[in-house]
């Protein structure tokens, strides 16, 4: 059965845009192994497609290296055809203000790129090997889940995420480079104002910057993921698709 169907790894996968990912490869047919801080609703867990999720915190260094160990553990010798990277924090300050430049505790800031650049480095890194027997059967590909924050100043994104989302992308291309040596490839997707349950009624002013005047929906951004993991996108890496409604190119 596993020889059969492709297999995806995903990180934040409990709810927004990671679980419409889930759910867009589960339709798919691929199997399911996820990790996020909260567990997955009931209903998820009797998708057979489903098969392994790792509740854990991967800001933490300690669990980064648990959660591949114990998915590399359930992969066996199985190939590994996908890793999405899609796990992340936008913290604010205790005052519920933007974490910026003058403002916050510095150790914040460090807690966000543990989580938004070293654990999507450390788990392709983690899952390097699983990824090429991948690719040697049905092709490897590794997403990285950016942000329109990481190439302009957003009203709401604070100077820490937007700047762990640019270094993130940076590292997809660095990715790209190295990981083609294993027949993998790298690219990212950067979502722009999406319909989760993280956006509030302060961002309806951002729609009359959005050419095609809507928010996005996770199921828009996860059909975007799934497209970069099947052979349609073949021959790309080092790519970044803005997800964005066109509120990119202003």
């Amino acid at each position: 059965m596993t020889e059969q169907r492709k297999t995806v790894v995903l990180t934040g996968a409990s709810r927004g845009i990671g679980h419409a990912t889930v759910q867009r490869f589960s339709d798919e047919g691929w199997r399911i192994i996820s990790c996020s801080r909260d567990d997955i609703p009931e209903h998820c867990k009797r998708d057979p497609n489903w098969a392994y999720h790792f509740p854990t915190d991967l800001a933490d260094i300690g669990a980064v290296d648990a959660f591949v160990a114990e998915a590399n553990d359930f992969l066996g010798d199985d190939p590994l055809h996908a890793l999405v990277n899609n796990a992340a924090v936008s913290p604010k300050t205790p005052y519920k203000e933007r974490l910026g430049c003058l403002n916050g505790d510095i150790e914040r800031w460090r807690e966000v790129f543990e989580l938004n650049l070293f654990a999507p480095l450390i788990l392709a890194r983690g899952f390097a090997a699983a990824l090429r027997r991948g690719a040697q059967k049905e092709g490897g590909s590794i997403v990285n889940i950016t942000s329109i924050a990481g190439h302009a100043i957003h009203p709401f994104a604070g100077s820490a995420y937007s700047t762990s989302k640019a270094a993130l992308s940076a590292l997809t291309r660095e990715m790209a480079v190295e990981f083609a040596q294993l027949g993998v490839r790298v690219n990212a997707v950067a979502p722009g104002e999406i319909e989760t349950e993280m956006i509030g009624a302060e961002y309806e002013p951002l729609i009359n910057r959005i050419p095609m005047h809507r928010m996005g929906t996770p199921e828009e951004v996860a059909g975007c993921v799934y497209r970069l993991c099947t052979a349609d996108f073949g021959y790309v890496t080092g790519t970044e698709i803005f997800v964005t409604g066109g509120q990119h190119v202003y």
